[in-house]
Formats: C-alpha cells, structure tokens, sequence
C-alpha cells in the first residue's frame, strides 16, 4: 500500500494536555547534554525571568509525538512504521517551555512529496498553552521508504 495523498490538509484532533514536569524538564535536559542551568535550577530560570525551569528547544517533541503518533494509527495511511525514519524536525517558537506549563498539540498534514517510491511526508504540529496561546510550532519531515519488491514470497 502507498501513502494515501489524501493525508494533506488531513487534522487530527488535539492532544490531551499534557502537564511539563520539572523532572522531566531535566531528565531530557541531560539526555540532550543541554547543560545550561535554567533547565535545572528554578532560581537561575527565574533569575532570567521563567516562573519554573526552562524546557530545551526539542522538548516539544514530547508533545509532537503524541500527534504523530495520531497520524501513524491510521488504518489508510499506508504509512509503516518498519519503512519509516524521522528525517528532518524544526521548531518555531512564540516562547519558551516551562516547568508547570498544560500544553495540546494539533497536527495538521502539509504535504507529501514522492520520490520514486518514497514518499516525504510534512506534517506541523501547533503546540499551546491551554489558554490556547501558541507556544511552538514543530514541524517534521517522515521519510517512509517504498514497498519491498517480493518474488517468490522472499525480498528481491
């Protein structure tokens, strides 16, 4: 099965909220050797102004894999997962992640570029508060790679 084109302009409902940690904040933080201390002490994130330490840039993954995880359970997708890798990711903030934040995430399908039996699959997944004030936009590229050939029930 291809992916389906009929995905683009396709929107998926919001995400639960999901509730910023601080332990989580700095969990991720050390997973990324991001080291600065806003992502660990409150004084130093309040000392530049947050209520709460400060998230790194690609904790917005966090709550953009809740939407992706929407897209890839779509029985008419044709996406699978076996033949899928993360290609590219960036992230358009209004304002930083903070500890104590309720942040949703809705995605919307951008496009689909096919490339021989490949298909690039752009997807923006509008993260806000819930006051629904936009917080970041973070937008990825999927890369699914095209159908295994067969003969005779083995991969050619």
């Amino acid at each position: 099965m291809a992916v389906n084109q009929e995905l683009v302009g396709r929107e998926f409902p919001s995400t639960a909220p999901y509730l910023v940690g601080r332990e989580k904040v700095r969990e991720f933080a050390r997973a990324v050797f991001a080291d600065a201390p806003q992502h660990f002490d409150v004084e130093a994130a309040r000392a530049l102004g947050f209520d709460d330490v400060v998230a790194p840039p690609t904790f917005a993954m966090v709550i953009q894999d809740l939407t992706l995880q929407q897209l890839l359970a779509q029985e008419d997708s044709g996406i699978v997962l076996a033949r899928t890798i993360h290609a590219e990711q960036r992230f358009t903030y209004s304002r930083p992640i903070v500890a104590g934040d309720e942040l949703t995430g809705q995605l919307r399908v951008t496009g689909i570029r096919m490339m021989g039996g490949n298909a690039m699959i752009t997807s923006e997944a509008e993260i806000s508060d819930v006051a629904g004030a936009h917080v970041v936009t973070a937008t990825s590229v999927l890369l699914v790679g095209a159908e295994e050939n067969t003969v005779e029930g083995q991969a050619a």
